[in-house]
């Protein structure tokens, strides 16, 4: 019984070291604020063979953080930020056909997903090519959507 008052007793002694210790963190906070007033743009991009994204075989795949500043794993990082602000997020203008690119008809399927979060707003985002040489031709140019 005596052990079991001993470890309340040391408990809130711990409690009052804790409470004391955040206590004097909320006086610093106004600090941490500021990094929240930006809305968070983090995304996953992925390519992959094949027609969908749930069966597609992906191939590879980056990371892209634009806030507060660019970093991640796409090569083009910052470029790549500045041309998704460009467009507000909205990725299907990233996508067009490039002048001067000649493709085959074949069918071998590309499949381009882009995973995440834009400035606070959900994104969800594929979209299916004919064939890699397609892909290239519809994304030269841009940063965004080469990796």
């Amino acid at each position: 019984m005596r052990f079991f008052l001993k470890t309340v007793g040391a408990t809130a002694v711990v409690a009052a070291c804790v409470m004391s210790g955040t206590a004097g963190t909320a006086q610093a906070q106004p600090k941490a604020a500021s990094a929240g007033l930006y809305a968070p743009s983090s995304l996953v991009l992925a390519v992959g063979q094949g027609e969908e994204a749930d069966t597609a075989t992906m191939q590879r795949a980056v990371t892209l953080t634009c806030t507060p500043k660019a970093s991640g794993t796409h090569p083009t990082a910052s470029a790549a930020c500045a041309e998704l602000r460009a467009v507000n997020g909205e990725f299907a203008q990233l996508v067009g056909k490039s002048p001067g690119m000649i493709c085959t008809k074949e069918w071998k399927p590309m499949v381009v997903t882009v995973d995440g979060v834009w400035q606070g707003r959900r994104v969800a985002w594929t979209t299916t090519f004919g064939n890699s040489c397609e892909m290239r031709a519809s994304v030269a140019g841009g940063a965004a959507l080469a990796f």
